[in-house]
């Protein structure tokens, strides 16, 4: 566990208690945070602890819209996250009004949206279904036959989903910051440093980066794809946050952080943006809390709920 002070541990603890609360926390979270949490996950694992939890009071460590999929699901308990900033350039970069827009616009094709869970409230009420990198190839599997789809927000998920799949899809043009800024050049020179090392990528990374890996899988695969592989060290293509998960879970492993070109590491600066001080705050005031318009809301959780059921 990461050393901090035991003083806030204490306090985050005892909140907990008190406020009948569960902490969950996403991969990319800073270690301190993740060793405090009840659950640590990614997008899919946690959707179903925060549709199945009892806890009165839910914090999500994650970003904004992790939070708002956290209250689609449980109307009744108050969500909170550490700070409200904590945004994403790839929900940022699909604005609900402009994809009603343009569904509006394209009427004719009669598109089944598909739509990445990296996106706000109110793209997931325009949605047919969501995925995660985790589920998108069996729900994009199993989509209409006779339907156009959209896949959006994240274009090279979306791509990475029809090279598995040969579905025909029209992509959005979205894409996260984080995992776009690794190159095909900077991962060459981190195999020629370290050239035992197999390279694991999240498919948000761009098609020269994916050719590049000997696997692409979302955050949740990378833990058993590790554990299982018989090789010894890994150089892992995402955000920082997963080595803490990984170096914890399978010990005995080198994990190696991809490198961008200009950092040896990948930082996202909003998943950073929470803090065990933010975290201790907002499980005392309650606040931030994520609120979403309700008729809002009801849209959204069926394609939320169409997930988790085309999941199992």
């Amino acid at each position: 566990m990461v050393t901090v002070a035991t003083d806030i541990v204490e306090e985050i603890l005892a909140l907990k208690k008190e406020r009948n609360a569960v902490i969950l926390a996403h991969n990319y979270q800073v270690g301190e945070i993740q060793d405090l949490a009840d659950y640590v996950g990614d997008s899919l694992g946690l959707s179903y602890h925060a549709a199945e939890t009892d806890a009165e009071l839910i914090v999500f460590c994650g970003v904004h819209f992790m939070g708002e999929t956290a209250k689609i699901v449980n109307p009744t308990k108050t969500v909170v996250i550490p700070d409200m900033e904590a945004g994403c350039s790839l929900s940022d970069s699909c604005p609900a009004d402009k994809l009603d827009a343009f569904l509006q616009e394209h009427r004719e094709k009669n598109y089944y949206v598909i739509a990445y869970i990296n996106c706000s409230a109110g793209v997931k009420a325009l949605a047919d279904v969501i995925v995660t990198s985790g589920n998108a190839l069996k729900i994009v599997e199993s989509a209409p036959k006779d339907r156009n789809i959209l896949f959006v927000p994240d274009q090279n998920l979306g791509a990475w989903v029809m090279e598995k799949t040969g579905r025909k899809m029209d992509l959005w043009q979205g894409n996260c910051y984080v995992h776009v800024e690794f190159t095909r050049d900077s991962i060459n020179k981190i195999r020629a440093e370290y050239p035992g090392a197999e390279v694991v990528a999240h498919p948000e990374c761009t098609y020269a980066v994916r050719m590049l890996a000997d696997e692409v899988c979302s955050t949740e695969k990378m833990l058993s794809y590790c554990r299982d592989s018989k090789a010894d060290s890994f150089i892992i293509v995402t955000e920082s946050g997963m080595l803490h998960r990984l170096r914890r879970e399978v010990p005995g492993k080198t994990f190696i952080p991809g490198p961008t070109e200009l950092c040896a590491c990948n930082d996202c600066r909003y998943m950073k943006l929470n803090t065990l001080e933010k975290l201790r705050d907002c499980l005392d005031y309650r606040s931030p809390e994520i609120i979403i318009p309700e008729d809002i809301r009801v849209k959204a959780e069926r394609s939320v709920r169409r997930m988790l059921e085309l999941s199992c």
